[in-house]
């Protein structure tokens, strides 16, 4: 099945992993999603990640950070731009996600970044998504 959104899907999977209480799960691998993951591994958000390179098309193994006292890392996100409505931000628009303890993902001219370093580079682009 073809897949239109794979930041949606990316995003529903995460979800979907932590509430069946996974610790590492697949996704098909594209350029962006590899950029959306490594931005959630240094901002700490999943443990770690790695492409694993199969015949047709390769994945994206996530493994998800979880402490046992605390739960997992990520307690929520949510898609901003979507195919169907894309939603742009200037250097200015950047929004501060749950007062700093979350954080905003944009597209860039430079690439995918976290709203944090597009706003020290003086750049806007398409907002992503939010985790905290």
């Amino acid at each position: 099945m073809a897949i239109n959104d794979h930041i949606s899907n990316l995003l529903a999977r995460i979800r979907n992993a932590q509430m069946a209480r996974f610790d590492q799960f697949e996704v098909p691998s594209t350029k962006v999603l590899e950029n959306v993951v490594r931005i959630l591994k240094e901002e700490g958000f999943i443990r770690n990640f790695r492409v694993v390179a199969e015949r047709n098309q390769p994945s994206l193994k996530i493994f998800l950070k979880n402490v046992p006292e605390a739960g997992y890392a990520i307690k929520g996100l949510r898609r901003v731009s979507r195919p169907g409505r894309r939603v742009y931000v200037g250097k200015d628009e950047i929004p501060v996600v749950k007062n700093g303890f979350g954080i905003a993902i944009l597209s860039t001219s430079r690439g995918v970044m976290t709203g944090e370093k597009a706003k020290k580079l003086t750049i806007g682009g398409e907002l992503l998504c939010k985790v905290w």
